[in-house]
């Protein structure tokens, strides 16, 4: 349960290989030991955030927009969190699955 996203609400993620095997663009915490799904609340804040993110060089990224709905089951199906950013990067709220 997110305090700060309502469930029919419209979110931003990263699309890892939007044109072949598309997947959510996941990151992992080590020193913490934790997976998660970067998410934001505008688009202009997902593209900056975007910049920030481990991501392999060969493949593309794409920014889409996804219902929260739809994508906390899968999160949780994966065992990731969802971390709501801001445009630098910072958490703003942590969601467990």
């Amino acid at each position: 349960m997110s305090n700060m996203v309502q469930e029919d609400q419209w979110v931003w993620v990263v699309v890892q290989d939007p044109a072949g095997n598309e997947q959510f663009l996941g990151q992992r915490d080590e020193m913490k030991g934790i997976s998660f799904i970067p998410v934001w609340l505008e688009k202009d804040a997902a593209l900056e955030g975007l910049k920030l993110l481990a991501r392999d060089q060969g493949l593309k990224y794409e920014v889409q927009a996804i219902q929260y709905e739809t994508l906390a089951p899968k999160a949780a199906e994966t065992g990731f969190r969802l971390f709501v950013l801001d445009a630098s990067g910072k958490v703003l709220e942590q969601i467990a699955p």
